[in-house]
Formats: structure tokens, C-alpha cells, sequence
């Protein structure tokens, strides 16, 4: 049976956390004014800190892409929003993310200071926007992840991947690197802890608060030439890799349409 960890050690380690929440706040003021290669080293470092203080374990398998590779896609499963911080630590890079995360208070500042793109999902018009500040910023060398299932699950399935945002790679010709990322307890088992599923972000911190340890692991697949390629197809292999990964079951529910928003 999984232990909880220690109430004083939660406790500790909530207030590490509060520390460090606002240390990056502070770092991410100057974030947009410094050059490339600085931004992705704040990222990291502030990322593998977080996870440092959650006690959370990277693992990463697979080969990351190089600083050499000028155009990259990440598309992910989703489990948590562990997830960004796992991302980061890995493999520093911008994200998509829902426009009412620019308006949640402290974590809405971190995000816009960290440049991340917010697509308004009420809007299914903003596909095609959000698509072309994707594929400029792929243009420009900068990574970007992106969640094609448009929600989180508990890590025990593969949601259907939406495959709308994955036209800027197609624009940008680039690299659609499929990530694979699992949780897992101390005894080796699927860490249900660690999802964001019909949650407050406060429960969930104080489910993760409690593991003793996590251990995150990232796997990244053999990535996709996107040039010759559509969106749908791009979405079932990328689906189809990180389903073989985690040795999961997928589930359809609906076909992909030109306007399907992801909403994570």
C-alpha cells in the first residue's frame, strides 16, 4: 500500500514551493528581454526546482531533440498540469494553453511572461490564428508543445488527439517530435495522484503534497516528417506512437474535424 508522506514534510515542502512560485514570478519580469538561450536555461532551471521540491523524479527516454533541429512540434499526451513543469525540465519550449489560464491570478503572470500562446476556445475561429503565431514562432527557431487530446486523463487511457493546432507544423515543415508521459507511484503503479481530472488545482497540489515520491516519464519517439503529410494523419501517428508507448487503449469519440479546438 502507498504510504503518504509526513504532515510536517508536506508542509515544508508547501512553503518551498510557495517560495519558489514567487522567485519565478520575479525571474519572469526580465523573462521576455533576455536572448533564446537564456530563456530556455530560466525555464529549465526553474522547472527541475519545482519538481525538485514536489520530490518528483525525471525520467527521460528516447532522443530529444537537438538545439540544432531549427523547427520543433511537441505534442503530448495529458495527464496533469505536472505536465508543463516535466516539459520544461526536459526539454525547454513554449506552449498552447486556454485563454482563461492568462487570467488565473500569480500562474496567468508566470504563463504570459513565459510567452505562452492562449487560444480562445470558445472561438473556433481562433484556429486559424493561434496555427500562424504557432508556426512563426516555429519559424523562428523556438520550440512549441502542444496537448492534441484538448484534456487530461487519469494515464489509464489515450483520449482521441484533436488535429487542428497540428497544421502549423505542416506550414512551418517541421519536426512533430510525439511525447509519451506516464506518472508513477513508489511502487511502480500508475500515480493517479498526479492527474488533474475534476479537480481544483488546490486539491490536486495537495494530492501530489502527500505521494512521498513521483517518478515522471517522458519518452520521446521517433519524431514525424510533417511536410508531405495532413493534420488528420499527423494526429493518428502521433496518437498511434504514444499509445504503443504507454501500452494504452485510445478513445474515439468523434472523428476529427477542421475545427476541433483542443481546450487543455
Amino acid at each position: 500500500m502507498q504510504k503518504e508522506a509526513p504532515s510536517l514534510l508536506r508542509f515544508i515542502r508547501f512553503i518551498r514551493l510557495l517560495s519558489h512560485v514567487v522567485s519565478g514570478l520575479l525571474k519572469s519580469i526580465v523573462y521576455p528581454y533576455v536572448p533564446l538561450h537564456i530563456q530556455r536555461q530560466m525555464m529549465q532551471h526553474w522547472a527541475t526546482g519545482l519538481l525538485a521540491i514536489l520530490n518528483i523524479k525525471l525520467n527521460c527516454h528516447g532522443k530529444l531533440p537537438s538545439m540544432e533541429v531549427p523547427r520543433v512540434l511537441l505534442a503530448a499526451n495529458h495527464v496533469s498540469w505536472l505536465d508543463v513543469c516535466v516539459l520544461m525540465a526536459a526539454c525547454p519550449t513554449r506552449f498552447v494553453a486556454k485563454a482563461e489560464i492568462s487570467r488565473w491570478p500569480i500562474l496567468g503572470t508566470l504563463c504570459r511572461n513565459a510567452n505562452t500562446l492562449f487560444i480562445e476556445r470558445s472561438k473556433r475561429s481562433d484556429t486559424i490564428r493561434i496555427n500562424q503565431q504557432i508556426s512563426d514562432v516555429l519559424e523562428a527557431s523556438e520550440r512549441v508543445a502542444v496537448f492534441p487530446e484538448g484534456t487530461t486523463t487519469n494515464g489509464k487511457q489515450l483520449n482521441h488527439f484533436h488535429a487542428s493546432l497540428l497544421q502549423s507544423a505542416i506550414t512551418a515543415d517541421a519536426l512533430l517530435y510525439p511525447v509519451a508521459i506516464c506518472y508513477r507511484n513508489t511502487l511502480g503503479g500508475i500515480c493517479e495522484e498526479a492527474a488533474y481530472v475534476d479537480s481544483s488545482l488546490i486539491m490536486s497540489l495537495q494530492a501530489i503534497l502527500c505521494q512521498t515520491s513521483i517518478t515522471a516519464e517522458l519518452t520521446f519517439t521517433e519524431p514525424i516528417q510533417c511536410g508531405m503529410k495532413n493534420r488528420r494523419e499527423l494526429a493518428r501517428l502521433a496518437e498511434k506512437a504514444i499509445a504503443d508507448t504507454l501500452s494504452l487503449p485510445i478513445s474515439h469519440k468523434q472523428t476529427g474535424k477542421p475545427s476541433d479546438l483542443p481546450i487543455g
